[in-house]
């Protein structure tokens, strides 16, 4: 495993890495046109590049020989969907279901942490979908707390979230 921060060209990868992996994750019984849609119009190069170029974003990519296999992405200055937490989250955490139960995401997210604590954030906090199960389990094992819930909107849609927290 080699990380390096995302560059603007690693946008596409990206984008394409995002669909892939939010699709696999969430829609597993088959596509819909309000999910496709929905799909197609976030994760695009140009967002992602975007977000990129942004300051107050931080992407880590895992790389392998072949190329990204995995992403996080650390926001400074947003706002936290609970009482007390800090304005610092990981907004995504994204790794390739064939290169999932490595250590990847585990160690895609030590890089986010530590990026975090370098600058200077007493906590990080996270939203996942409610029904994600492995996603909770995987973070709860990392040290994270459950604090809350929120909810992630798609059009006139809400779907529930949890809030994980920890302490650096």
């Amino acid at each position: 495993m080699q990380f390096r921060t995302a560059t603007v060209d690693d946008a596409p990868i990206l984008a394409a890495l995002s669909i892939e992996v939010w699709i696999g994750t969430y829609l597993p019984r088959g596509v819909n046109a309000f999910f496709a849609r929905f799909a197609l119009e976030e994760f695009t190069a140009a967002r992602l590049a975007r977000a990129i170029e942004d300051p107050s974003q931080h992407f880590i990519v895992s790389e392998n020989a072949d190329g990204l296999d995995g992403f996080i992405r650390i926001s400074h200055g947003s706002d936290a969907p609970m009482d007390g937490g800090t304005d610092t989250g990981i907004a995504t955490l994204y790794v390739q279901p064939r290169h999932q139960g490595r250590g990847l995401g585990r160690a895609l997210l030590d890089q986010a942490l530590a990026h975090a604590r370098e600058a200077g954030a007493p906590s990080v906090w996270l939203t996942v979908n409610s029904d994600n199960r492995g996603a909770i389990a995987f973070y709860l094992a990392q040290g994270f707390k459950d604090v809350g819930t929120t909810h992630f909107h798609i059009g006139d849609q809400a779907y529930l979230n949890q809030v994980l927290q920890r302490p650096l």
